[in-house]
């Protein structure tokens, strides 16, 4: 099953200094970027964009008013979910992939500094990011529920990068799942189940698994409902020291949690921030390098390197 690709108007080429790798509008153009944290220091240009249903996202019959950006980049009124896609340049992948939701509430999707920009930064480091949009719970008016549409726009949006892993050069066996605030309750939500496809589906990518390799919670939203088993894929954790309290204790609590079952987890709490950090270049050190945190932790659990035969 072949999906086309719906380019996004504004794929011109610039360099991308700050994160020191130069994006070119074709897949896959990125050059290797410094070991030194380099954040974006303006939203990073978007990939190609693949729909999740080419044909009509289930539950969203009906639905045609148009996706809204305001003027902060929040994107709103999704009704049409999709994935926007980041690969290394060739010769850098290491076949390591993320599925990259941004927060918002429910409400939005602030898609830049916690999608755009991180997907940018993890292919100039050699892994495959690909940035979900997800059709919103909590908007004004909207029909959706949180573990109805937007949970099964997270499980399509896994599936459909393990159906293209080959075209991709990523191994089905090292995807993983990234989450801010609110996108990081939808990767708690995949990280707690299953996740098996239905062998006898129509569509052969929904036979396929959306169960993560390991999953990082970003600042997540309601920790209380975050409850591993030892079953529970690795987990990396991050927050600020002056984020609310749900948080920048319940994360903490959330870490113990995977102690407890006995899964990998490494938490990281940073002083003098609060919520919403995400990638930007005016974030400063230590709390802006936490993505090389994150890739230090890939490479020490061993997601960086292909399993040994």
């Amino acid at each position: 099953m072949t999906t086309p690709f719906l380019r996004p108007s504004a794929l011109a080429a610039f360099s991308l200094l700050a994160l020191g790798v130069a994006l070119a509008p074709q897949l896959g153009a990125a050059e290797p970027a410094p070991a030194a944290k380099t954040p974006a220091a303006t939203p990073a240009p978007r990939g190609p964009v693949l729909l999740l249903w080419p044909n009509g996202a289930p539950g969203s019959e009906g639905k045609t008013a148009a996706e809204k950006t305001d003027e902060r980049g929040f994107v709103s009124s999704i009704h049409q979910p999709s994935l926007t896609v980041y690969l290394p340049a060739p010769g850098q992948a290491t076949g390591a992939a993320v599925l990259v939701i941004p927060g918002g509430g429910h409400r939005f999707l602030a898609i830049d500094h916690e999608g755009y920009n991180v997907g940018a930064w993890l292919a100039a480091h050699g892994i495959a990011g690909f940035v979900l949009k997800h059709r919103l719970a909590r908007e004004e008016g909207s029909t959706y529920k949180i573990e109805v549409e937007s949970l099964q726009d997270t499980e399509r949006a896994m599936r459909l990068i393990r159906s293209r892993a080959a075209e991709w050069k990523v191994d089905p066996a090292r995807l993983g799942a990234m989450g801010f605030s609110a996108g990081g309750e939808l990767v708690a939500l995949i990280g707690m189940r299953p996740g098996n496809g239905a062998p006898d589906a129509a569509d052969p990518i929904d036979r396929l698994s959306a169960r993560p390799a390991f999953q990082a919670m970003i600042y997540p939203g309601n920790s209380k409902a975050i409850l591993p088993t030892k079953d529970s894929p690795p987990v990396f954790l991050a927050c600020g020291y002056k984020d609310r309290t749900d948080i920048a204790e319940g994360l903490a609590d959330v870490y113990l949690r995977f102690k407890r079952a006995g899964v990998p987890a490494e938490l990281h709490i940073f002083g003098e921030i609060g919520h919403g950090f995400g990638l930007r270049a005016t974030t400063p050190p230590p709390a802006g390098d936490w993505p090389l945190r994150f890739q230090d932790w890939m490479r020490a659990s061993g997601f960086l390197q292909p399993a040994k035969p």
